[in-house]
């Protein structure tokens, strides 16, 4: 009895640690068609949307470049507005291309050896205060959230795996840009307080979906994919 006993204690034990580190990191691209310096940077996003199921890529148009000869067809309001918020707790001013990782590291988003270390250091935090699924059947989504502690907002994400623009103005004038995972929508669907909470919220702008929980200190604590009901 007694080794079959410490088999079910190391197992009681061993799940969290699990749980914590199975959710894929956050990674925030901020950038804009009309920015000459963020293709590279949109080249290394679309490099972790095709090569990494373990980090979740989300490209945020922001739209302070529009009147500067080109206006993005995917820049939001919202994408500005978060990174507004990321700058005034970083300290660093709003600039593209910007990636934020976890909701903790700001860097330039082009420096992918910066972006590798970041990556890795969020995965060995494994910084997650609860599980998170998110089921689509028709037009509706279901999440759910587990037990943990703290709290958190729960967010709703859109976005559009692919697009290919050619640019007629700006600087970036003549080019053909092939983005990834464009976020066209973002919503606050709930607030996680720490126990089991299901939300069914109607699916989303955009072809994909993501849920995050996102700490009040702005911290990514729980990530997942949509997936389709099988």
């Amino acid at each position: 009895m007694m080794p079959r006993l410490l088999a079910s204690l190391t197992l009681l034990v061993t799940l969290p640690v699990a749980a914590a580190t199975s959710r894929p990191v956050v990674v925030e691209l901020f950038t804009s068609q009309g920015c000459s310096s963020c293709p590279p940077a949109d080249a290394y996003l679309s490099d972790l949307t095709q090569n990494r199921t373990d980090v979740l890529p989300l490209a945020f148009h922001v739209t302070y470049w529009n009147n500067l000869g080109w206006k993005d067809p995917f820049s939001l309001d919202l994408a500005t507005q978060r990174q507004a918020t990321y700058a005034q707790r970083f300290g660093d001013g709003s600039y593209t291309p910007e990636m934020v990782v976890d909701g903790a590291t700001g860097l330039v988003g082009s420096d992918r050896s910066s972006a590798e270390i970041a990556i890795k250091n969020a995965k060995d935090a494994g910084l997650t205060a609860a599980p998170v699924s998110a089921v689509r059947k028709g037009n509706v989504i279901t999440v759910s959230v587990g037990a943990g502690s703290g709290n958190a907002r729960v967010v709703l994400v859109g976005y559009d795996p692919q697009h290919v623009t050619t640019v007629g103005r700006g600087e970036n004038g003549g080019r053909t840009l092939k983005e990834s995972n464009i976020v066209r929508s973002y919503q606050l669907i709930g607030q996680w307080s720490g126990k089991s909470v299901v939300f069914n919220p109607q699916v989303p702008i955009g072809e994909k979906g993501a849920v995050l929980l996102e700490a009040p200190d702005g911290h990514i604590v729980g990530a997942a994919r949509v997936t389709d009901e099988s």
